[in-house]
């Protein structure tokens, strides 16, 4: 119980990360990322604000992923943890690489303007709004790390493992030993019985006298 704790807390703390970066990519998909301005001669200049939502369309769906995971943590140990870390870490990439590429990108305006559905002639200008982006980056910082403690449980519990089953282990071979070692006793005590016999008939005495004697001695 008491080294059981210590990685159930870990796990514990990985699941409060997940679900602070399952909301935070929910409140980034709601924020806005990207403003495009336009005008096609013939109207006002109009105005489209693209929220998270809309310029990646994978953040719902990551935040979806990382709860997922935050559940299915308590249900499973050892190597099928580590392979829910591994598939964290690459989901934190992603949601990273989602986030850095506002600032990467050197032009957002001809993206903007296909999401947006505006034709690239009328396009006047674009805005980057980095909050939103921001906060994305900031998620996929939680997931990482969500992600390297449950290895590090997965770890954990390898060892564990490792280390109560070396006591069995030894049992059986000690047992596996003393088994051996009583057939081997057994085998050697048919030997000297067979060898007494041949002796007794070298001599050209009966063997069968000497049972019958110890059998009435006995009595």
């Amino acid at each position: 119980m008491a080294d059981s704790r210590p990685g159930r807390l870990t796990i514990v703390i990985a699941q409060m990360l997940l679900a602070a970066a399952a909301g935070a990519l929910w409140i980034a998909s709601r924020l806005p990322w990207v403003v495009i301005r336009s005008f096609d001669g013939l109207g006002p200049p109009k105005q489209v604000t693209l929220s998270g939502g809309s310029w990646s369309t994978a953040l719902l769906p990551l935040a979806l992923l990382m709860l997922a995971t935050a559940v299915s943590a308590l249900a499973v140990r050892g190597w099928p943890l580590r392979v829910l870390a591994v598939l964290l870490a690459a989901a934190s990439v992603a949601v990273g690489y989602l986030g850095v590429s506002l600032w990467v990108v050197p032009d957002v305006a001809v993206r903007g303007a296909d999401l947006a559905h505006i034709p690239v002639m009328s396009l006047v200008g674009s805005d980057r709004r980095y909050w939103g982006a921001g906060i994305a980056v900031a998620a996929a910082a939680c997931t990482l790390t969500a992600a390297v403690l449950l290895m590090r449980s997965g770890i954990s519990d390898r060892e564990s493992a490792t280390k109560y089953a070396a006591p069995a282990t030894r049992r059986s071979n000690a047992l596996r030993e003393n088994a051996d070692g009583a057939m081997l006793e057994g085998h050697e005590q048919s030997e000297m019985s067979e060898r007494m016999i041949w002796d007794a008939l070298d001599e050209g005495r009966d063997p069968t006298d000497r049972a019958r004697g110890s059998d009435t001695e006995g009595r």
